[in-house]
């Protein structure tokens, strides 16, 4: 195995125990995106000869028995509306295009004292609006998009120019491109990781999250990130944790809600089959499914957009008046739309989130965790804009997506996307869990336990429970 292919954790031992040092993990990746970058798109900016000081005081580092833990020497992306102190931060826009962050965001600081190698800056939709993320190719099939906005950072993992990444997550934009290129990508709760020096595109709505190759990857990264900073207003104070899951994978105990509503409609056949095997393989571990119901499902559309729209538009009111021409085309409708809404439009989608987040605390009382896909659709084709269901329906390709992630986004509750098979065309498919505010460490540890037993893509096959059985 090649050391670009390691999992972090696989990564932070070798290192620890001396079998790898930094100097070789960081010039293996670096050659890894030199061999696939040309093809894939999913970098803005590669920060070659920085990764490469910082990798050899790394190994200085470990050499004089000073190991930070286990991102020491671990090289990372961050997707590019992260800022990092004397780089460019373009938010993959010509806006941006002589931009300059003066100063660290409060995640890359934090990576940074935890050891963590920065390779360079990843493709977003332009400012984190879309789920497609147009430059960036899929790390599974070029000729498919790589889903958004967060698609660099995803696709830098999957083909092995990243150990581990960054993204943003407002709507699915870390768990769509994680499922759609087959890695993991983790949205915490609201408030649990600071957002100070990220460019917003909805500040309510906002979440900062890693995509790694491995739940424990996630955890891991997750561990470095959570914690109060008072220059994000929305951050929470919060007791340092190991979000490391144990090894045990017996779920006794632990109830999984399967939704007898909204997450299973319009979603493609085999991506329902794969998610209801992979809940009957929960199931097979121990834990004890009920059926549960999505509530307020008929608003969930209503309410996003009704809070993202009109705050993105608030933040970029000014460069918009000034320099329209250089926002891309699909963005610039977007951001002219929010003009339109009314005051009366953006407070009754704060009333609906009010009320959602209360009828979700209350669907979580009655299960531990909920199950469901993480996306309708597997990767569809560049420059395909619709689906069509078999009942007739036309749906665009960007409200598809987005509609089984944002329910996360509007209650706040942590969301965690794991690869749960492939379909036919042997496109990853994904499972989301999603769970009570603050406990990701029970996501974390469902994600773990059916990450490390879940069945070959022979076995889903085999006829084993596709169909979960459900409490009601």
């Amino acid at each position: 195995m090649r050391p670009y292919d390691l999992s972090l954790a696989a990564a932070a031992d070798a290192i620890r125990t001396g079998r790898l040092s930094p100097v070789e993990l960081v010039d293996s990746v670096l050659e890894r995106v030199e061999q696939v970058e040309p093809g894939l798109g999913a970098y803005v900016t590669v920060t070659a000869e920085r990764a490469r000081r910082a990798a050899r005081d790394a190994e200085d580092e470990a050499a004089r028995g000073l190991w930070r833990g286990p991102l020491h020497g671990i090289p990372m992306a961050l997707k590019d509306v992260i800022d990092v102190g004397g780089l460019p931060t373009t938010a993959s826009s010509r806006v941006r295009a002589h931009h300059r962050a003066r100063t660290d965001s409060t995640v890359a600081a934090r990576l940074a004292a935890a050891g963590a190698i920065l390779v360079g800056k990843t493709h977003t939709h332009e400012f984190a609006y879309g789920l497609t993320t147009p430059q960036t190719r899929n790390a599974r099939d070029r000729d498919r998009i790589a889903g958004g906005s967060s698609g660099g950072s995803a696709v830098a993992v999957a083909s092995g120019a990243a150990t581990f990444a960054l993204g943003t997550d407002t709507g699915g934009s870390i768990r769509v491109p994680a499922a759609l290129n087959g890695v993991v990508g983790l949205k915490p709760t609201y408030g649990l990781v600071p957002r100070h020096g990220v460019t917003p595109l909805s500040w309510s709505l906002d979440h900062v999250g890693p995509l790694a190759r491995t739940v424990e990857d996630a955890a891991l990264v997750l561990t470095a990130l959570a914690g109060h900073d008072p220059r994000d207003p929305a951050s929470r104070a919060t007791a340092p944790r190991d979000y490391r899951p144990g090894a045990d994978p017996d779920l006794t105990g632990l109830r999984v809600g399967l939704p007898r509503t909204y997450y299973f409609d319009h979603v493609d056949a085999e991506v329902a089959a794969a998610v209801r095997h992979a809940v009957g393989h929960l199931e097979a571990l121990g834990a004890r499914l009920v059926e549960v119901d999505i509530p307020m499902a008929r608003y969930v559309r209503a309410t996003q957009w009704g809070l993202m729209v009109p705050e993105a538009t608030a933040y970029h009111e000014a460069s918009l008046r000034k320099a329209p021409e250089l926002y891309q085309a699909d963005v610039r409708v977007l951001l002219e739309a929010g003009a339109l809404m009314s005051a009366g439009d953006h407070l009754r989608a704060q009333r609906s989130r009010t009320l959602m987040r209360a009828e979700w605390a209350r669907t979580l009382e009655e299960a531990d965790v909920i199950a469901a896909p993480a996306v309708p659709m597997t990767a569809v084709p560049t420059g395909q804009e619709t689906v069509t269901w078999p009942d007739g329906t036309v749906e665009g390709v960007s409200d598809a997506y987005v509609r089984l992630s944002a329910p996360a986004n509007i209650t706040g509750v942590p969301a965690l996307t794991v690869p749960a098979g492939h379909d036919r065309a042997g496109l990853p498919i994904g499972l989301q869990l999603l769970g009570r505010p603050f406990e990701e460490h029970v996501l974390l540890r469902v994600g773990h336990a059916y990450e490390r037993t879940r069945p070959t893509s022979a076995e889903a096959l085999d006829g084993s429970p596709l169909n979960a059985r459900a409490e009601p």
